[in-house]
C-alpha cells in the first residue's frame, strides 16, 4: 500500500513563489512521481514528472520556465517549486506516485494566486 500526502499550497500574490511537497510512504520502490493540477472548468493537466533516480524529468511547456520538479529519495519526498506565479496557476495540485505499475493519488493541495 502506498500513501501520498501533498502540502505547501496556499494563497499568494501574482509574482510570488511556492514550494509544494509530496511525501510518499509505503512501497515506493522505483516509483515515478508526478504533479498534476486541476483548475475549475478545465481539464486535469500534467505539470511535471520525475523518475526514481531523478535523472529523467518532464515539465509541461506551459510552466517550464517557472516550475521545477525535484525529489529527495531519502525523505521519500517530491517537490514542485513554482516561481513567478500567475492567477492562471490557481488550481488544486495533486501528486501521483506510480509504483509497480499502479498509480496512487494524494488528496491535493490548493494553490490560489491573486492578481
Amino acid at each position: 500500500q502506498v500513501h501520498v500526502q501533498e502540502s505547501g499550497g496556499g494563497l499568494v500574490q501574482a509574482g510570488e513563489s511556492l514550494k509544494l511537497s509530496c511525501v510518499v510512504s509505503g512501497d515506493t520502490l522505483s516509483s515515478t512521481l508526478a504533479w498534476f493540477r486541476w483548475a475549475a472548468g478545465k481539464e486535469r493537466e500534467r505539470i511535471a514528472t520525475i523518475n526514481w533516480s531523478g535523472v529523467k524529468t518532464y515539465v509541461a511547456p506551459s510552466v517550464k520556465d517557472r516550475f521545477t520538479i525535484s525529489r529527495d529519495n531519502a525523505k521519500n519526498t517530491v517537490y514542485l517549486e513554482m516561481n513567478s506565479l500567475k492567477p492562471e496557476d490557481t488550481a488544486d495540485y495533486y501528486c501521483n506516485a506510480v509504483t509497480r505499475g499502479v498509480g496512487y493519488w494524494g488528496k491535493g493541495t490548493l494553490v490560489t494566486v491573486s492578481s
